[in-house]
């Protein structure tokens, strides 16, 4: 069998920044178990995954393109100098955490600050890095099969035999 989407899938994985500090490691949290095409681990490094066996191990450069992105690409936004509490520090180049849509953490860089607005952007600390990964598939399960939608869907599905 091989990784496909909709599989169920085990690796050792370690990831770090290229020629650096760990990311991630297995040895140290246990194997990463994840559903391939849901989004779960980095895009660049499931795709790396497909058509992988068990067994398989593989390693590489994921470029910062891939990865995380460009710092210089990631959109400004504006928010109002109001939003802020007066005795707030807000220098160009300076952090600031808000929470994201979502309610999750977000931290905000700075760009640049007047007495009406300041702007900001959420750059991701791993932006603009390209990251060496090491992977090794330990298990793979298929997807379980479809939830009929009807009771005659379902007897349809099943193989039906005679009690006699």
């Amino acid at each position: 069998m091989k990784v496909s989407a909709g599989h169920f899938v085990r690796i050792d994985c370690e990831l770090r920044v290229s020629g650096g500090e760990i990311i991630e490691s297995s040895s140290k949290t246990g194997p990463v178990e994840y559903k391939h095409g849901a989004g779960q681990i980095l895009d660049a490094l499931e795709a790396r995954l497909v058509s992988m066996s068990v067994g398989d191990e593989k390693k590489g450069i994921i470029p910062a393109a891939e990865a995380f992105g460009a710092a210089s690409a990631q959109p400004a936004m504006t928010i109002p100098r109001a939003s802020f509490p007066s005795d707030a520090k807000l220098e160009v180049g300076g952090r600031f955490e808000a929470k994201s849509p979502q309610g999750a953490p977000l931290v905000l860089n700075v760009v640049s600050v007047d007495a009406d607005t300041v702007t900001a952007k959420a750059v991701h600390p791993l932006a603009d890095k390209d990251l060496e990964f090491r992977v090794k598939v330990l298990a793979i399960r298929p997807p379980p099969p479809p939830v009929p939608k009807s009771p005659t869907e379902e007897l349809e599905l099943t193989e039906l035999t005679d009690a006699d």
